[in-house]
């Protein structure tokens, strides 16, 4: 999708051929784990990247853009007006063996909300899916190749400060390690709300909802746009800290917290 001639969401389309947890899941090794950040998901006929795991008591969600739940056209960006699939939509989860479910889109909270804060409305992009309990075992909260998150970044991005990603886009072929990237942040904007940053290869469609994390790997954003205009090739990432704070706020699920990863964050991979 293009919004207007600045920024497009990385949404792909499925070929329909085929903060440290306390007392919570016991994780599957990160070595056979079938589902952690990074797999697919598939919600409709949108395929996107999932970024982080997270829980609340014996509840565990993936997480994702909120636009890969859209039912707006081409163009419609803005979380408070574009038009979302409903909590409760089923959403498909590659590595699971049961359909997880939409538990909170952003855009649907803001729209609950009357969301005013145009920073907000553009750049607060994130839902959560929640996964069936018979597929909790599988999981695993750390990021192939990086490692991590060891935390979450409630500071932002300095223009220049190096950043890793990784997406799980259909179009990208070739090698897995394909899917890890590394790059730099060219500046923070809206209000702190939108990280824009390089990498060596752009998020492109089917990368959204994507991790993106800093140089200590801790979680700073979610990717959710491809810049063509000003910053051609570049990507927005959503301040995944803003993010939680506002589902915190506009939803019930106040006690989500960020779930860091069992492998340490490997900086130099």
């Amino acid at each position: 999708m293009i919004a207007k001639t600045l920024v497009t969401p990385l949404l792909g389309v499925l070929v329909l051929t085929a903060g440290t947890a306390s007392a919570g899941p016991e994780w599957a090794a990160a070595s056979t784990a079938a589902v952690h950040p990074g797999v697919r998901t598939a919600t409709g006929s949108a395929q996107c990247t999932s970024n982080f795991v997270f829980e609340s008591g014996s509840k565990v969600y993936l997480g994702q853009a909120a636009h890969c739940a859209t039912t707006g056209t081409e163009g419609q960006t803005n979380g408070c007006t574009t038009p979302s699939m409903p909590v409760g939509t089923k959403v498909r989860v590659t590595g699971a063996s049961r359909e997880g479910v939409l538990a909170y889109s952003s855009w649907l909270a803001m729209q609950a909300a009357g969301e005013t804060d145009a920073n907000a409305c553009a750049h607060n992009d994130f839902a959560l899916v929640e996964l069936d309990r018979a597929d909790v075992a599988k999981v695993n909260p750390s990021l192939p190749s990086w490692g991590g998150p060891t935390g979450l970044n409630t500071a932002g991005l300095q223009e220049g400060d190096e950043v890793v990603t990784y997406g799980s886009a259909q179009l990208r072929t070739g090698p897995a390690d394909l899917n890890a990237k590394r790059g730099r942040s060219l500046g923070d904007s809206g209000g702190g709300w939108n990280h824009t940053i390089r990498t060596s290869m752009p998020g492109v469609p089917g990368d959204s909802g994507s991790a993106v994390l800093d140089s200590a790997g801790r979680a700073v954003g979610v990717l959710a746009t491809l810049n063509v205009s000003p910053d051609f090739g570049s990507n927005g990432a959503g301040d995944l800290a803003r993010e939680l704070e506002y589902l915190r706020t506009h939803s019930s699920l106040r006690d989500v917290r960020l779930v860091t990863g069992t492998q340490g964050f490997r900086a130099q991979q």
